[in-house]
């Protein structure tokens, strides 16, 4: 019987070539049909390995997901930028690759940044998602997350709903 070994870690430099691959397939598997298409190539486009470097010489705080040494997801989040929602956190993305999805990867990658955030005094944390992305919410509530707030977001000459999910501070 083989193992497979599923490690979570902090992003460090020479990940960001596969960090930029998740990212750009698992944009176009959740928002085809979504975000206009000519946008949505602008979005991935501007998210290439140089972006992701810099992100990650800057300290940005970004765990990937690694298997065997491949990576397969990651997840960024920091302080919540809305200062008007009371969370002290926030998750900016969580994305896995098609491959990784529906087998538990992005809850681990979502406990491990909660975890992280809460060490650091944020334990109250916000999600941000479209609001056609039912995948998405779908997923955000099954981890506990309860609609706070609703936005909208240009997308070229789109306007898109925009859905904020919170989740109370974790417990001991």
């Amino acid at each position: 019987m083989s193992q497979a070994l599923i490690t979570i870690r902090r992003a460090m430099p020479g990940d960001e070539e596969q960090i930029a691959a998740v990212h750009d397939a698992a944009w176009r598997e959740a928002y085809r049909g979504i975000i206009p298409g000519r946008e949505l190539e602008r979005l991935i486009a501007r998210r290439g390995p140089n972006w992701w470097r810099a992100a990650i010489l800057q300290g940005s705080r970004l765990l990937v997901l690694s298997l065997h040494g491949t990576i397969g997801g990651y997840v960024s989040y920091g302080r919540n930028r809305a200062a008007s929602l009371d969370f002290g956190g926030e998750i900016f993305e969580l994305y896995l690759a098609p491959d990784y999805q529906g087998l538990g990867f992005g809850s681990r990658l979502f406990r491990a940044a909660r975890r992280d955030l809460a060490d650091n005094g944020f334990g109250a944390v916000i999600v941000w998602t479209l609001s056609d992305n039912q995948r998405a919410i779908d997923f955000y509530r099954r981890l506990g997350g309860e609609p706070v707030r609703r936005a909208s977001e240009y997308f070229g000459d789109e306007k898109l709903g925009r859905l904020a999910l919170g989740f109370g501070p974790l417990g001991n």
